[in-house]
């Protein structure tokens, strides 16, 4: 597949499997070679958390771990960041009033929300949070869901 000029906005749940052997990760590399990655700021901790608690609980070896953390910097390289502001946090709060959202989930929509200039129709949202991705599409986001059934990245549904 060739890269289209719209980029989608993504997840930390949907790059996951781009660093990790997941049931998603086919899926999700397919989807990385149609729509460039724009991610909210703090996508990079997201993620180091991840596999740091991976790591811990043993789930992944310490080479698995490595190889997760160096492919992250090489998504890293490419991707666009959406950078916080006094605005997109007032927008993460009123979305915890509207959908059972986590914080950290509230800054992810209000992100894109802004990276999409309140525009949301025919934006891509890629995510694997089922929570998450039915609060995007109410907003007016085209979700793809990452979620493969018993994978990892349906742990926070």
């Amino acid at each position: 597949m060739k890269a289209i000029d719209e980029p989608g906005f993504w997840d930390a749940s949907a790059l996951a499997p781009l660093c990790l052997r997941q049931g998603a990760s086919s899926k999700v590399q397919r989807y990385l070679e149609i729509y460039p990655i724009v991610v909210w700021w703090s996508t990079e901790v997201e993620m180091c958390s991840a596999f740091a608690r991976e790591r811990r609980m043993e789930n992944i070896s310490a080479a698995d771990h490595d190889w997760a953390v160096a492919r992250l910097r090489l998504l890293k390289a490419h991707w666009s960041e959406v950078l916080p502001s006094n605005d997109m946090r007032a927008a993460a709060i009123g979305l915890l009033e509207k959908y059972p959202l986590r914080s950290a989930d509230s800054l992810q929509l209000a992100a894109a929300l802004a990276w999409s200039q309140g525009r949301p129709a025919n934006r891509i949202f890629l995510c694997a949070d089922k929570r998450l991705n039915a609060a995007a599409g109410s907003e007016g986001f085209t979700v793809l869901s990452t979620n493969t059934e018993g994978s990892p990245t349906n742990r926070r549904d």
